[in-house]
């Protein structure tokens, strides 16, 4: 088993790795280097989460429809090859936005349009699969090897980012991220040889949903829309500072392009000693208890954030990405853990679906959000440190929001939910007695 997680937690950190050059570096030369808009900025960067509804739709279709006997691993393979090249052909986006804006805006929608199927392939493919493969009692686990391992790949990407962009150059910009998307490419393969057992059955694995019973699937069961609305509020204020935090850094206290990036390096140690901690109290501790932790400590770090903008110290700012890093480890592993717990046997694929759904317009709204009030401040204020204050006072008031969603969360609840007919279904079932 420990070889299954292994292989589960590659593909996790090869759809990872091609996210980092993306949010730790691609959006801090298009903003401070190449003067773009970081409205236009946000508005590229959400519009993989535009294709979040699929999720559902390709989650069900391959509880169903297995494809050469195997229902996770074609998806997982396909958006896999999308990630890898949205992420190798974004830089040359950017460049081509800074001489021919018109054109270089058409090409980046398809860069990164292409970039987000993938991510929404596989995303859900490679849930469902640790769903599968983990079953309950070890799901636990499953979540903190695929975790560890992409914490681990993301401290070790932006290292290597950091130096492969010193001294910065178009060309070095370019080069690197050619080198992330290949060695993504590579590892996700080792992990999907002989991951997937491939199916014998012949007919279809569960029952086929239109559009409309997905989604009444998930808002007929108070449990899961509640659930669902919690994620979407925690991620998009945790996630959506990934477009801001590297170019605040550069226009708040003057940071290179190496010093920015290895901001998520330290992000990524704090949040693996998180992990690390998650593990060991696992048995000890609630999942909720310890997703409200890590809602606090995040808070804290936007706080920390927040006043080192308004203090103009670099020591705050670091204490803040600190707290932050801690919180997102904490929150992350404990509400996947929740995430999974919050599926059906019958309908893994549909649930993982709707938890992918929730994270990527998650990302849609924290990324448009910021990157929107972001120029709207600056503009107003003549200042654009201010404009990122706004932004990350914002984002911890959503934070706040989520902490208080969360109380209400209920796993055995939602379970219940599933299993109780709806009042239809019991008027159907009365009329047929």
């Amino acid at each position: 088993m420990l070889l299954k997680r292994i292989q589960l937690g590659l593909v996790h950190v090869a759809v990872a790795m091609t996210l980092v050059p993306i949010n730790s570096t691609l959006n801090r030369v298009m903003i401070k280097e190449l003067a773009i808009s970081a409205t236009l900025v946000a508005v590229l960067a959400s519009l993989p989460y535009l294709f979040s509804p699929i999720q559902m739709a390709i989650g069900s279709f391959s509880d169903r429809y297995p494809l050469f006997g195997l229902r996770r691993t074609p998806y997982i393979a396909l958006g896999l090859l999308l990630t890898v090249a949205g992420v190798v052909i974004s830089p040359m986006v950017a460049f081509l936005i800074a001489t021919n804006y018109w054109l270089g805006v058409l090409v980046g929608v398809l860069a990164f349009g292409a970039w987000g199927m993938g991510y929404n392939f596989a995303t859900v493919a490679y849930l469902s699969l640790a769903t599968e493969i983990s079953g309950e009692k070890g799901r636990g686990r499953t979540v903190a090897v695929m975790w560890f391992m992409m914490i681990v790949s993301i401290i070790i990407t932006a290292i290597a980012l950091s130096r492969m962009v010193d001294p910065y150059t178009p060309q070095a910009l370019m080069r690197s991220f050619w080198m992330v998307g290949l060695a993504a490419l590579v590892l996700g393969v080792l992990g999907l040889v002989r991951l997937e057992v491939r199916s014998t059955g012949g007919g279809p694995a569960a029952e086929n949903y239109t559009w409309s019973e997905m989604f009444h699937t998930i808002t007929n069961n108070r449990q899961a829309t509640l659930f669902f609305w919690y994620l979407t509020i925690l991620l998009a204020a945790i996630l959506g500072q990934d477009l801001l935090l590297e170019p605040f850094g550069g226009e708040a206290f003057g940071m290179s392009v190496q010093q920015t990036t290895r901001i998520t390096s330290i992000w990524g140690v704090c949040t693996l000693a998180a992990l690390l901690a998650a593990g060991a109290l696992e048995r000890r501790v609630p999942k909720k208890s310890m997703a409200a932790a890590g809602g606090i400590g995040a808070l804290l770090g936007f706080i920390l954030i927040l006043a080192s903008g308004l203090l103009g110290s670099r020591g705050v700012f670091y204490s803040g990405v600190v707290f932050l890093g801690i919180g997102t480890g904490l929150s992350s592993v404990s509400n996947l853990a929740l995430m999974l717990d919050m599926t059906t046997a019958a309908n893994v694929g549909l649930f993982m679906g709707a938890w992918g759904m929730a994270n990527a317009a998650s990302r849609l709204m924290g990324t448009v959000l910021g990157g929107v009030v972001r120029d709207v401040v600056t503009q107003v204020a003549q200042n654009p440190v201010i404009g990122y204050v706004v932004v990350f006072g914002i984002e911890g008031f959503m934070i706040a929001a989520s902490l208080v969603m969360l109380r209400g969360i209920n796993v055995s609840e939602f379970r219940r939910q599933v299993e109780e007919p709806s009042v239809i279904e019991r008027a159907a079932i009365a009329s047929e007695a």
